[in-house]
């Protein structure tokens, strides 16, 4: 998928196709906690619900598992080895994952960078087409 670089702030084109990374404590999502869904910005694909967000106290949005649309890659940039996480359809750099995350939730910190995200409420999900995504709330 061919991202029109347009239809993305620079901050997000930064993210999402160049694997960047936002300021912590900084970004919109970190300590955004209203119910909903957060979806691929380039392509909207479902990404987490914010049932399974946490605060790690880390400057970046936390969740516990992904909803669907994950895929996981090597990470040896930066002198580190780290497991990045990408978007499925767009493969859109969205953060990392960890394994310092709660243990009564799997375990596992997925670190996602705001920008990487936009933010479904729950009673807009009909509205904006994510209307098989209101039972996970039940």
């Amino acid at each position: 998928m061919k991202t029109n670089k347009n239809k993305l702030t620079s901050l997000q084109y930064y993210v999402t196709q160049e694997n960047g990374t936002e300021a912590p404590f900084d970004n919109i999502y970190y300590q955004h906690f209203e119910k909903g869904i957060y979806v691929d910005i380039v392509s909207g694909e479902v990404l987490f619900s914010s049932l399974d967000k946490f605060d790690s106290d880390c400057g970046w949005p936390s969740f516990s598992k992904p909803v669907n649309g994950i895929k996981e890659v090597k990470d040896n940039s930066y002198g580190m080895n780290r497991t990045e996480v990408r978007s499925i359809d767009a493969n859109s750099h969205l953060g990392h994952v960890f394994n310092d995350g709660p243990r009564e939730s799997g375990g596992l910190r997925y670190c996602i960078n705001s920008a990487s995200l936009r933010f479904i409420p729950f009673d807009d999900l009909e509205k904006e087409g994510y209307q098989e995504y209101i039972d996970i709330f039940k």
